[in-house]
């Protein structure tokens, strides 16, 4: 199972896309954040409610440079048939993949092995950026649907993350005591600059930061 700051592989699968069967590669994404949602099955009850949401928001994923890749063990032609009779899933126009073998939920440590539900996909949610790199997992039971808007948030922090250096050393701060943010502001040459503020019994202490 991948982990946190590794390297993802580059895969080839088959996936329904806009109304057409096609190979992908997550190689093709380099250079672009890339987010996976693994979902157990196609012609399931909630399923289709986290697609249709991230369908809802897909243009907001572009428009910060991210792909979207919806991710379950069922074929090309299964996700044809499903996207051709549901209202909610004909809404999507990113990539549907087909993983019937599994190797990718395997990769991602998805794949359900126990006889009852083996074959299906666990709920999971990764982020991978630009490089290639895993940068956020979430991952539930199958029982507990997720946040198209949640993800789009994490998105955002991570990229925001990325393009700021020095933003990293709040993690230090925070250490010491819980950080709020109390101003975020623009310099005139560009850089943002933070000010955090941390409760103490002797009052709060603020404390900024211009990377």
């Amino acid at each position: 199972m991948l982990s946190i700051g590794q390297k993802v592989p580059d895969f080839e699968l088959g996936a329904f896309h806009n109304e057409e069967e096609e190979k992908i590669k997550l190689s093709d994404y380099l250079g672009k954040w890339l987010v996976l949602i693994f979902y157990p099955a196609d012609f399931t009850f909630v399923c289709p409610t986290e697609l249709e949401e991230a369908a809802d928001n897909y243009e907001k994923f572009k428009e910060i440079g991210a792909e979207v890749l919806s991710v379950s063990t069922d074929t090309v032609y299964t996700h044809k048939a499903w996207h051709d009779t549901s209202s909610a899933i004909k809404k999507i126009q990113f990539p549907m993949v087909a993983d019937p073998g599994g190797k990718l939920s395997r990769a991602f440590g998805t794949y359900i092995e126990e006889v009852d539900d083996e074959g299906l996909s666990l709920r999971g949610t990764f982020i991978i950026d630009p490089d290639g790199i895993l940068r956020a997992i979430e991952m539930n039971d199958n029982s507990i649907g997720r946040s198209a808007k949640e993800l789009l948030r994490k998105l955002q922090a991570a990229k925001f993350v990325r393009e700021h250096e020095g933003l990293e050393r709040l993690a230090n701060y925070g250490a010491r005591g819980p950080l709020s943010l109390e101003r975020l502001s623009q310099l005139a040459d560009g850089r943002l600059s933070w000010r955090m503020k941390r409760p103490s019994a002797s009052g709060a202490t603020s404390l900024e930061f211009t990377p």
